[in-house]
């Protein structure tokens, strides 16, 4: 299992630093902490994603 930081997610996204922690704050994508450290699993990133995808082919 492989664990990202909220940076290296912004990059695999192409998103910005905010914007995960917003999705991590409202629930969308999910992260551990491991002491003050937030980590995002490729799991994670994985069921995030498939989320995206779902949610697009029901629109």
């Amino acid at each position: 299992m492989q664990a990202y930081t909220v940076e290296q997610v912004a990059e695999i996204l192409q998103i910005g630093r905010d914007k995960v922690y917003a999705l991590i704050r409202t629930g969308h994508l999910h992260s551990i902490k491991i002491g003050k450290l937030r980590r995002i699993t490729d799991q994670h990133l994985a069921d995030f994603v498939a989320s995206l995808e779902k949610e697009d082919a029901s629109h």
